[in-house]
């Protein structure tokens, strides 16, 4: 049986990359598998997904994926997605449609929760329907595990703005609980 797989991890966790090697295995073996990222995610360009490790290719559309007929997913042995925090409610439902009317596994990437700890709307949908979620770690600065991506300019974290600010990492860090709560971005501040 197919299923809804959810990958997530903070900031620097190899999300994108996991997503790149996934669609690298199906093709190795002689499979076919959609690749997909949010529409939000332009800064590679609208159908590019890059890893910060250099990996990259070409995808289509998340709203693509949701508009195509059954009978033009069922071509394809996986749909994988990435930036799925970004996904609406409706487009996380349409991917377990996805698995379990046309029994095609769909497996997404991306963030739990922003910068203020909040969920995003497509990572609430995911913990709340996904078959499978599993956990890409990464390590805050001192070694602990990093949950919390923080967000920081020169004077440090930012605790308020918009939910969604497209950056990396001269905008963005992984951090522990306490590193967050604290405002430590390295061991000297």
């Amino acid at each position: 049986m197919a299923k809804l797989y959810f990958y997530y991890g903070a900031m620097g966790s190899s999300k994108t990359a996991n997503a790149l090697m996934a669609e690298y295995n199906y093709a190795e073996r002689g499979q076919k598998a959609l690749l997909a990222k949010t529409n939000i995610d332009t800064r590679d360009g609208a159908n590019i997904i890059h890893s910060r490790i250099g990996l990259e290719k070409e995808c289509i559309l998340l709203s693509e994926v949701c508009s195509m007929k059954d009978e033009e997913i069922r071509q394809y042995d996986a749909v994988i997605v990435d930036e799925i925090q970004f996904a609406t409610r409706e487009q996380v439902d349409r991917l377990a449609e996805i698995v379990d009317q046309l029994n095609v596994p769909v497996l997404c990437y991306g963030l739990r929760s922003d910068f203020q700890l909040n969920l995003f709307e497509g990572s609430e949908r995911m913990l709340a329907i996904a078959d499978e979620i599993r956990e890409i770690k990464t390590v805050c600065w001192c070694g602990k595990k990093a949950t919390c991506n923080a967000r920081y300019n020169k004077d440090g974290i930012v605790r308020t703005g918009s939910q969604v600010m497209l950056g990396a990492n001269d905008d963005y860090i992984a951090l522990c609980r306490k590193h967050f709560l604290e405002g430590k971005l390295k061991k000297d501040d």
